[in-house]
């Protein structure tokens, strides 16, 4: 069983040639919500929140109406790969947009190359950009959660699970409030300027 409201998140409609091409799905057209994400990613914490936020967001600044197109998507983020949080924000933004570095879809007949779209270290002014490879249009992308507050027995709970002292009731507690956390960013906080914000 996992929280509910991952399937409470609202999930991002894409349109990707290559899968229309292939007949992966009709038009290319198909969502990618949260709970993938959180499979992708093997977990549910704030920084896999920011980044699905992230790109939904992004992704709507740079289409608006439009579908936006998987695969046409360039990512640009300002720390090195190794740094923090910084491959699992790429992993989810390189599921979501289907941009890779090197190791993506090499393309047919020089279409629909996957690879060279996703970039570390970068001079981003923010926790991303995405870029547009049609028209060039970029925006960049800001994230920051410290002010969606845990409940203050997030923190001992934690401590006593890590540390196997922690009974299974405990780590149950735990599970439950860090959830409650991600829930009020992705559910309670997903428009508010002061945890999610887009600079062109």
């Amino acid at each position: 069983m996992s929280p509910d409201f991952y399937d409470q998140v609202a999930p991002i409609r894409l349109r990707d040639p290559l899968a229309a091409l292939l007949g992966a799905f009709e038009g290319g057209v198909y969502e990618i919500g949260y709970r993938e994400v959180v499979k992708l990613a093997g977990h549910s914490c704030p920084t896999v929140a920011g980044a699905y936020l992230m790109a939904r967001t992004g992704l709507q600044a740079l289409y608006g109406d439009e579908l936006p197109v998987r695969g046409d998507v360039r990512v640009d983020l300002p720390a090195s790969v190794d740094e923090g949080v910084t491959g699992v924000v790429a992993n989810v933004l390189s599921f979501i947009t289907g941009a890779t570095e090197r190791s993506g879809f090499h393309g047919l007949a020089g279409q629909f190359d996957r690879r060279n779209l996703l970039h570390f270290s970068q001079p981003v002014a923010h926790a991303l950009a995405l870029t547009r490879v049609d028209t060039g249009e970029k925006v960049s992308v800001r994230y920051d959660a410290s002010g969606v507050s845990a409940d203050a027995a997030m923190r001992p709970l934690m401590s006593r699970v890590l540390s196997g002292q922690g009974t299974q009731q405990e780590a149950e507690a735990f599970g439950a409030l860090w959830q409650a956390r991600v829930r009020a960013i992705l559910i309670d906080h997903c428009d508010d300027p002061a945890v999610i914000s887009v600079a062109r």
